[in-house]
């Protein structure tokens, strides 16, 4: 026993020197090592004497995939800085309103905001947020645009430096003159001459509150872009004001009914509302600063000679729309194999007034029976076959709080016993309602989500006329479901970047190779390619004089026109190339009832691009997989394709079919 206290004892004072040992070296390095890191990290720290010295801007180059160059972003070259005086004082009070509402309060930071923005960078991984205009303005003109923590700490230590150095007047004309309006405005002169052709000093109220709400999204509140989404804008810097006391109501309400007078784009670009795209992209990720005055050379997946030449066709149908009642259209085409945007045509006529900017790709409309194939895919992938025989009959669904639905086809008709081949190459709406009732809404939401609706979510709020279009998508969107079964059934999402090089060359991003998820079943994507590429089934509703084919070459096609005629489109793929086409108003104002056929409005425009697209190139057909087999009936000479393991019918001959239902 006393042998083991003994050892017991010198192993705890053994123990008590190992702990004081490494005790040491710990308190060595907090008091030798520590010291040193915070010393270098400061003198790392760019000098606030900075902010004054004239910075030098380097033009963001975006070109197109072959090195055309389609934009160039840059800093005013008649950039000139403005003294705090000669800017109005609504413009100041509109800013600070909007950015930093207790500027003249806080020393550099807000403790409230950082706490918001620690919260979001936690939970949400966000790193933005909870900058005062002195922050803003160090991250702008002395920092780089890395978003990192370490970033947020500089930040925060040099707006203290910068307050404790530069009274609140000076920080103000700093910052208004080292902030990015959008394009190539950089600083409040150069974004008035910009949008209004018109000196700061000359901007009334409503001309000040559209200038104070673009720094925090250029692109996205740009007039020159979206009118509406300006306007709302607008209207919110207006109401900061007024709830902060520097105008009234009356004041608000005036400057916000107040038509502006925008100054027309003078600079070059190609491919406006790609462009635009694009640099949306750049800002969130780099931040607008870097992007203005980084001198990027971003290489972009768009094809410009293939633009060009959508954009003449676009136009030109467009004119002739007139007696349809559309006067605007817009169009993507998708590489399916590399999941590249080739072209990104937003509107006919991008310098067009009012509408012109307004980017009708990325905007929420209605698909109509365009989104049939998401329906037919999830019932391909369960019990359905293209031989099933679907009852195109009335039918009336009741629901309790809502008026009885009752679906009608397009015609006006019902067609009697069809096969769901049938039902969807002519579109009819009935069967599809039925069978998106036999597979249920939810799961077509969720089948439509994975496929590439972005913005679907299932919630439980979409009705069986969702199979119909009741629920809006973006046209690129559409395009990318469409894809995916040109991709054999497996989603990625469609680049728009290859490469970015900073202004040293290096290349700071570099696209990824694309993996594909696989969404739907090789088998199931077959047999939609085999329906919607069959000329013959779609004979009833189309004829045989239509635009939804091309001389030599198979495509998937599909129409699509929503009830009151407002939005009218066509989709069609290969195993290469994928094109989607829309045709409407901008208003929402219906077409004429010559539309509902599909067989005008976006089907000459998809045509005609899609021929351009394949110009010179050799007919593609799909690969039957493993899983798929042809059945022949000899007794009336038709042939389907089904799944291996699906309920394969006795017979493909109608009248037996019916003779069989009887036994």
């Amino acid at each position: 026993m006393e042998v083991l206290l003994f050892t017991l004892k010198v192993l705890n004072n053994l123990f008590k020197k190992i702990h004081l040992f490494f005790l040491g070296i710990l308190l060595t390095i907090l008091f030798m090592f520590v010291p040193y890191v915070v010393y270098s990290w400061f003198k790392e720290l760019p000098s606030p004497d900075m902010l004054t010295i004239d910075q030098k801007y380097g033009a963001t180059q975006i070109l197109d995939r072959n090195g055309v160059l389609l934009y160039e972003i840059y800093a005013d070259e008649k950039y000139e800085p403005v003294k705090l005086e000669r800017i109005p004082e609504n413009a100041v009070n509109a800013t600070i309103a909007v950015e930093d509402s207790l500027f003249y309060i806080h020393g550099g930071l807000r403790p409230d905001s950082i706490i918001r923005a620690f919260r979001k960078t936690l939970f949400d991984g966000d790193t933005q947020g909870g900058s005062t205009i002195t922050q803003q303005l160090v991250k702008n003109v002395l920092l780089s645009p890395e978003r990192t923590f370490s970033r947020k700490i500089k930040e925060a230590v040099l707006s203290l430096m910068v307050e404790a150095k530069y009274s609140k007047e000076q920080i103000l004309e700093m910052y208004l003159n080292n902030i990015a309006y959008g394009g190539n405005a950089w600083g409040i002169q150069s974004a008035s001459q910009k949008y209004f052709a018109k000196n700061v000093w000359e901007l009334d109220l409503a001309e000040s509150a559209m200038l104070a709400g673009l720094p925090s999204s250029p692109s996205l509140y740009s007039p020159l872009n979206d009118i509406e989404v300006a306007k709302s804008r607008q209207r919110y810097v207006l109401d900061r004001m007024v709830a902060l006391g520097y105008i009234n109501s009356d004041e608000a309400k005036e400057a916000s009914a107040e038509e502006l007078n925008l100054a027309r784009p003078k600079d070059f670009i190609g491919a406006p509302h790609f462009v635009n795209y694009v640099r949306q992209t750049l800002e969130n990720m780099y931040g607008s600063n870097f992007v203005n005055r980084g001198g990027l050379k971003v290489t972009t997946t768009l094809d410009f000679a293939l633009q060009q030449k959508a954009e003449a066709i676009i136009f030109d149908e467009v004119q002739k729309g007139t007696r349809y009642g559309f006067s605007n259209g817009a169009a993507v085409v998708i590489d399916v194999k590399n999941a590249e945007i080739l072209v990104y045509v937003g509107s006919s006529d991008y310098f067009a007034p009012v509408w012109g900017a307004f980017d009708v790709v990325t905007s929420y409309r209605q698909p109509g029976s365009s989104i049939k194939p998401v329906t037919y895919s999830l019932a391909l992938a369960d019990k359905f076959t293209p031989a099933t025989i679907l009852k195109d009959s009335p039918v009336v669904y009741t629901s309790q709080g809502s008026a009885p639905y009752r679906p009608v086809n397009y015609d006006g008709k019902f067609h009697g016993d069809v096969t769901l081949r049938s039902a969807l190459a002519n579109s009819y709406n009935v069967p599809a309602v039925k069978v998106a009732k036999a597979v249920g809404p939810d799961n077509i939401v969720s089948l439509g989500k994975d496929m590439g609706l972005t913005n679907w979510k299932v919630d439980g709020s979409y009705g069986l006329s969702v199979t119909l279009g009741g629920k809006e998508v973006r046209l690129l969107d559409l395009a990318n479901v469409y894809t995916t079964l040109a991709r054999k059934g497996a989603y990625a999402e469609p680049s728009q970047i290859i490469s970015i090089r900073d202004g040293r060359g290096y290349e700071i991003f570099s696209k990824k190779a694309v993996y594909p998820k696989q969404i739907i079943s090789e088998e199931v994507s077959y047999l939609m390619w085999h329906i919607l590429s069959d000329n013959q089934a779609r004979l009833p509703a189309f004829g045989t004089r239509n635009f939804l084919t091309v001389p030599g070459k198979q495509i998937a096609v599909k129409t699509g026109t929503t009830d009151q005629i407002k939005d009218n489109w066509t989709f069609g793929f290969t195993p290469s190339y994928t094109v989607g086409v829309w045709v409407g108003n901008n208003d929402n104002k219906p077409m004429n009832k010559y539309m509902a056929s599909g067989l005008t409005g976006a089907a000459p425009i998809w045509n005609r691009i899609m021929s351009e697209v394949l110009s010179g190139k050799d007919n593609e057909v799909f690969e039957m997989p493993p899983g798929v087999f042809i059945k022949k009936d000899e007794g009336c000479d038709r042939t389907e394709v089904f799944i291996k393991g699906s309920n394969v019918p006795k017979s493909l001959c109608p009248k037996m079919e019916n003779e069989q239902d009887k036994d």
